[in-house]
């Protein structure tokens, strides 16, 4: 299944040097507001250390490891929902995305302008969830005003339940809280999906701080929105998007040395992807091959049929078994053979729950 992750933002917070590390692309960056208009979009390769492992025991022909796509927008400011800066038609750019990337300054630099002139991470963390739940009340108040009179009237279950769900968000989005703090039913959350609200979705904040104070681990104004964060259910990380550039145009045998120095183990958009996929509820699992070893993403509970659907829709329909042993038994056993011999190796049904860096080979007919 491939993740798509939109990055959000005010103007001159490193998003766009942030999106430039991920993907080694170059968007444009520079210090005024304003400068992205255009969407930004680039695929990233899913850092797993436990493919190297794989790859070190089965040496495949090829290796294909799994994605993460990122769609950077330009920043929004306070009032843009009524055209204030470009306005806030970029937000539709990453309506269709799985999770938001929020990028929030937590440095200070006379050099880098801040459209609302000093640094204050809450306070700009309110403008831009703002600006999202006014758009999302935008398309949530158009959509109730569209069926309320027919919703009232029909024996249509359906349209109910989604007038039901309409009702329950434009009232929570009316007092100032985001979709995602509204309690649905299995139906209901079914039809709000289909909203593509962007408060309906999970939120990581990207603390970006000088290179000092990633080295320190933070500084008050991090802490602070670790708190926010916090009391969302969201999450907040470290990340400095002018050291991340720079790691990314180093070479990779200068890459550890340079992290070292900065007591690091490794880049922090690792870290960051890593997270996205926590938040997601994300797994991954592997097949493995002389042929090819290859990385799958699907979600945390799903069952063997369903994985196997990731790969392709017949695999799921004509499911027979799976024939399945852990990355782990792998790495201490050292080959599929010994993993066998020792008992490691099982044969999975339609029940099995397939676990994160679990090994699969599926049978089936179609």
């Amino acid at each position: 299944m491939a993740l798509q992750v939109g990055i959000v933002g005010l103007p001159n917070v490193g998003k766009s040097t942030l999106f430039n590390a991920l993907t080694s692309a170059k968007a444009e960056a520079a210090n005024y507001p304003f400068c992205t208009i255009d969407p930004n979009v680039g695929v990233v390769t899913v850092p797993d250390p436990r493919m190297d492992k794989i790859t070190g025991f089965v040496k495949p022909q090829s290796i294909v490891p799994t994605t993460m796509e990122f769609v950077d927008i330009a920043g929004i400011v306070k009032g843009a929902s009524q055209g204030e800066g470009l306005g806030n038609q970029f937000l539709s750019n990453i309506r269709q995305t799985d999770a938001i990337i929020h990028v929030v300054r937590c440095f200070s630099d006379d050099n880098v302008i801040h459209v609302s002139g000093s640094v204050d991470p809450v306070r700009d963390i309110e403008v831009i969830n703002t600006e999202l739940m006014l758009a999302d009340f935008e398309t949530v108040d158009k959509r109730l005003k569209k069926i309320e009179k027919t919703a009232k009237s029909t024996a249509d279950k359906k349209l109910k339940i989604e007038y039901d769900a309409t009702l329950k968000i434009h009232s929570a989005l009316a007092k100032g809280l985001p979709a995602r703090s509204v309690q649905l039913d299995e139906f209901e959350a079914l039809v709000a999906r289909d909203f593509h609200l962007l408060t309906m979705k999970p939120v990581l904040y990207a603390c970006n701080v000088s290179d000092t104070d990633f080295a320190a681990g933070g500084n008050d104004w991090t802490r602070a929105v670790e708190k926010r964060a916090e009391e969302e259910g969201n999450k907040a990380i470290l990340i400095c998007s002018a050291m991340e550039a720079e790691i990314a145009q180093l070479p990779p045998e200068e890459r550890a040395e340079f992290l070292s120095a900065m007591n690091a183990t490794e880049p922090g958009l690792h870290r960051l992807i890593r997270e996205a996929y926590n938040l997601l509820g994300l797994w991954t699992y592997f097949t493995a091959g002389e042929k090819e070893v290859r990385a799958w993403t699907i979600k945390k509970g799903m069952k063997a049929p369903q994985a196997a659907g990731v790969i392709h829709t017949d695999f799921e329909k004509g499911f027979i078994r799976a024939e399945a042993y852990h990355c782990e038994d792998l790495f201490t056993l050292k080959s599929e053979a010994a993993v066998k011999t020792a008992g490691k190796y099982r044969s999975e049904g339609k029940e099995y729950v397939v676990q994160d860096g679990d090994i699969l080979f599926f049978k089936f007919n179609v």
